[in-house]
């Protein structure tokens, strides 16, 4: 049986960096593309490094790209610099391949790198189903006749359990409610499933998958449901807009052209925190050693000993300084 893979393109940009750690909280392994013509690291690189060993993503290929602009010579001595940047993390074992996008060079050994690699894990079909939203929209184009609109679609992945075409799933933490100023959760009906492999009547987890509902297109648009949860009713934990969070810091920011010492997460501090798919502000109500209390700007749905990636803003940008455990 064939293999499908999907793949989630997170760009080096410090503009991104919250696009990617949304994007990696998903992912089994990761593909680390470092040009070959460039000095190694860029900071961008140390950055996303720091943010896979954040995530508990220990499945990475380093790719060594446009290798067609260098010598042979200057080819090795970048191979070189790589083994000596990721020694002594995650990625020192990791295989490096040199390849050309632009020509095809070796793609061919990348392909066999990530089957060798980036190995399927085992996953419980039997347990409730949970579904990470990494994007929604409206698939309808201006001008469509009411008849033939189709509902929002929610775009993720399948981390347990198993969904069907038919199922009623709920959407946390939801829609504000103007009224009562709080989210409510949202039930709808899956009306279809696609995948890279098609349209399918069921999906199971690993790789990205497409929900077709019956919700109204305009609630899916520009990505309104990013970071939100889906699950069968009454299956997934209730809204928070507060936690307890066991942090680690890094000794150094990274990410800008020179390194920042960390210093430690202060009351009243706002945090921006990657709690699954969902990029949240927080404000730090209260510190207690490397227990940190934190109030969500907005509700999210919260699972418990969740990975947490923490960011604060130096210089005008976001930077990972650390790491935590919802308590």
């Amino acid at each position: 049986m064939s293999r499908v893979v999907s793949f989630v393109d997170s760009p080096g940009h410090e503009s991104l960096m919250a696009n990617m750690l949304s994007g990696s909280a998903l992912m089994d392994g990761a593909m680390l593309v470092i040009a070959a013509n460039e000095k190694v690291p860029q900071p961008q690189t140390k950055e996303h490094l720091l943010a896979l060993e954040t995530l508990g993503i220990q499945q990475i290929i380093l790719v060594q790209n446009k290798a067609e602009l260098l010598s042979h010579k200057e080819c090795m001595e970048n191979y070189s610099d790589i083994t000596k940047f990721v020694k002594g993390t995650k990625a020192a074992k990791s295989p490096i391949i040199p390849i050309s996008a632009q020509s095809g060079l070796n793609i061919d050994a990348l392909i066999s790198a990530l089957e060798s690699t980036i190995q399927t894990p085992k996953r419980d079909e039997s347990i409730k189903t949970i579904m990470h939203v990494l994007r929604s929209f409206d698939v309808n184009k201006p001008g469509t006749d009411i008849k033939n609109l189709k509902g929002g679609v929610i775009g993720g992945t399948l981390t347990q359990g198993i969904f069907k075409v038919g199922d009623e799933v709920e959407i946390k933490p939801g829609i504000l409610n103007e009224k009562k100023r709080v989210y409510e959760p949202i039930t709808t009906e899956i009306v279809s499933l696609g995948t890279g492999a098609g349209i399918v009547q069921d999906v199971k987890p690993g790789g990205l998958v497409a929900i077709g509902t019956k919700l109204d297109p305009s609630m899916a648009r520009n990505d309104s449901f990013i970071g939100s949860v889906v699950g069968k009713p009454g299956t997934l934990p209730e809204n928070s807009s507060k936690t307890k969070i066991e942090i680690t810091l890094f000794d150094k920011a990274v990410g800008s052209a020179g390194e920042i010492k960390v210093n430690p997460v202060q009351e009243n501090e706002l945090l921006r925190l990657n709690v699954g798919t969902a990029p949240v502000l927080s404000k730090v109500v209260k510190v207690k050693e490397n227990i940190i209390d934190v109030q969500f700007r907005r509700p999210v749905c919260l699972f418990e000993k969740g990975r947490v990636a923490i960011s604060r803003r130096i210089a005008d940008r976001w930077r990972l300084i650390g790491a935590g455990i919802v308590g």
